[in-house]
């Protein structure tokens, strides 16, 4: 028998509460770039920076998770392996 994992599933209510936070931060985010008693050019900085900011962290989270997800399938493999000499092998075989 193995013991593979149970993939985790987010609800529904989680998936709606992370965009509508993601979405409320950059709202808010942008409004306080805008409404700054600065020039363009350091409102427009910052826009460009936070922005930035943000992809690479998507694309950090992305890197990450599919790390995670290769060591899973390599675990797996390697279980599998695992199951197939233990369940060929006979202990009791004369050699």
């Amino acid at each position: 028998m193995s013991d593979t994992p149970v993939k985790q599933q987010s609800t529904a209510a989680f998936y709606g509460q992370a965009v509508a936070s993601f979405s409320l931060a950059m709202i808010a985010t942008a409004v306080g770039i805008f409404r700054l008693d600065a020039n363009a050019w350091v409102r427009g900085f910052l826009a460009i920076a936070v922005l930035y900011l943000v992809t690479s962290a998507f694309t950090l989270a992305k890197v990450i998770r599919d790390r995670q997800e290769a060591g899973q399938i390599v675990s797996r493999v390697d279980q599998a392996r695992l199951e197939k000499l233990l369940a060929e092998h006979d202990p009791f075989e004369k050699l």
